[in-house]
């Protein structure tokens, strides 16, 4: 069944703590008869939002069309950290793609974390920008590497902002009992994600973008001009972006052959009070090294916003909430028994090497996904060199391009099962602490 409507009703923010506290503007009116446009972008999350501001900024005529609401998907929905780099180790990266790639890539990726403080700063206070993401590990290994790579970091582009930090030390700001350690990365953050959302939705708009809600895409014509056609209009465009990621039906074979949908989940405490501090003692976002990966932060009125479960159905499981509030409660026995106030699930993009997918899958078709769960920033400014590439600068676009994103096996037909079990295997090695 198409993810788009699996696991919600059409055209609803799911009954999160984000949408309960963000200023949601009305909806907007559905693609009706035909429009011309210089570029169509499907998908209104980070990357279309980002891509139509640029893109109307530079004088384009835009036409964003969301199936649904302006983030109303992973855009919306997510753990709000800005993390830095990639889903890989820059150490690994350059040895994989040399150091002068794994440079330019290192910068772009600073760059989308400036780009999202920036805009934060300017167009969208209500964010709540937060400086600090910690990484905690479970044994003196992975303690080891993760110190290796803050100094490879620092040796190399001269990056400061990482501390390690042994057990005690570790255990001071995030007081879990589980952790041998890890490091605080200043360089990072975290938001409120559905707030920025909706700031880039209106920031695009003020640049003179249309985006269209309730228009889900149902094929694509190619040609010059592309013909995207939905159920009750079509838009005529000389160039199409496709930045649906995980959302995106099958429209393209190239993009669902390298991107997968999984889903992913989080709850929302009712609020600790005075308890918050025996959970984090600063106002950081955590994320850690199993490989099905818990994440979490406290709200601004002190909530545990606690993320980790994942499933790699198109469906939501029936029952979201035990599995993940258990592992929330193994992880800080100490708030066993709190309420739950909120329990929400969404869908992202993930790839082989779980790093970004940007491909020119026809000469005027462009697309971004498959950000694996590392795409608050890097999603966005994704869709800020699409648009400078359809606005003939696309060196950026062709760097970020060439990164190791392979197809899956078997296609979009097998990946699902086979990731499956791999996954399983995985989670079965976290359970055992292998």
């Amino acid at each position: 069944m198409n993810p788009l409507y699996r696991n919600d009703p059409p055209g609803s923010f799911p009954d999160s703590w984000y949408a309960a506290t963000a200023d949601l503007p009305p909806r907007r009116p559905e693609l009706r008869g035909e429009v011309r446009a210089d570029v169509c972008i499907i998908g209104a999350g980070y990357t279309g939002l980002t891509a139509a501001r640029h893109l109307a900024e530079r004088g384009f005529k835009v036409v964003v069309l969301e199936a649904h609401r302006a983030g109303f998907g992973a855009s919306g929905r997510n753990g709000g950290q800005v993390g830095t780099g990639y889903n890989w180790s820059q150490k690994d990266l350059a040895a994989k793609m040399g150091d002068g790639p794994a440079r330019a890539l290192w910068d772009m990726a600073e760059a989308a974390k400036s780009d999202l403080r920036a805009f934060i700063s300017d167009h969208a206070p209500e964010a709540v920008y937060r400086p600090g993401v910690a990484y905690g590990v479970y044994d003196t290994k992975d303690l080891k590497k993760v110190s290796q790579e803050a100094e490879y970091l620092q040796k190399t582009y001269g990056y400061d902002q990482i501390e390690t930090l042994d057990k005690t030390a570790f255990h001071d700001i995030v007081c879990s009992p589980l952790y041998a350690g890890g490091t605080l990365d200043m360089g990072a953050g975290h938001i409120q994600p559905l707030r920025y959302a909706v700031a880039l939705a209106k920031a695009a708009e003020d640049a003179g973008a249309v985006i269209h809600e309730g228009s889900e895409v149902h094929h694509i014509k190619h040609g010059q001009p592309a013909k995207v056609q939905t159920g009750r209009g079509h838009v005529m465009a000389d160039h199409v972006i496709l930045a649906g990621n995980g959302y995106l039906p099958g429209i393209d074979r190239k993009v669902a052959a390298r991107v997968m949908p999984i889903n992913s989940f989080i709850c929302a405490t009712a609020p600790l009070g005075d308890k918050a501090a025996e959970v984090l003692t600063r106002d950081i976002a955590v994320a850690d090294s199993k490989f099905v990966v818990n994440y979490y932060r406290l709200s601004e009125d002190k909530r545990l916003l606690f993320g980790g479960r994942e499933s790699y159905s198109i469906g939501f499981p029936r029952d979201i909430s035990t599995a993940l509030i258990a592992r929330m409660e193994n992880m800080f026995p100490q708030i066993k028994g709190t309420p739950i106030d909120y329990v929400w699930g969404g869908t992202l993009g993930i790839t082989m090497t779980r790093l970004p997918a940007l491909q020119r899958v026809a000469p005027n078709v462009l697309s971004g996904a498959g950000f694996s769960g590392h795409g608050v920033a890097l999603s966005g400014y994704a869709g800020r060199i699409m648009a400078e590439a359809i606005a003939g600068q696309a060196e950026k676009f062709d760097a970020m391009a060439a990164l190791p994103v392979p197809n899956f096996p078997g296609g979009a037909m097998a990946r699902a099962p086979l990731l499956t079990l791999a996954m399983t295997w995985y989670a079965l090695r976290d359970k055992l602490g292998l």
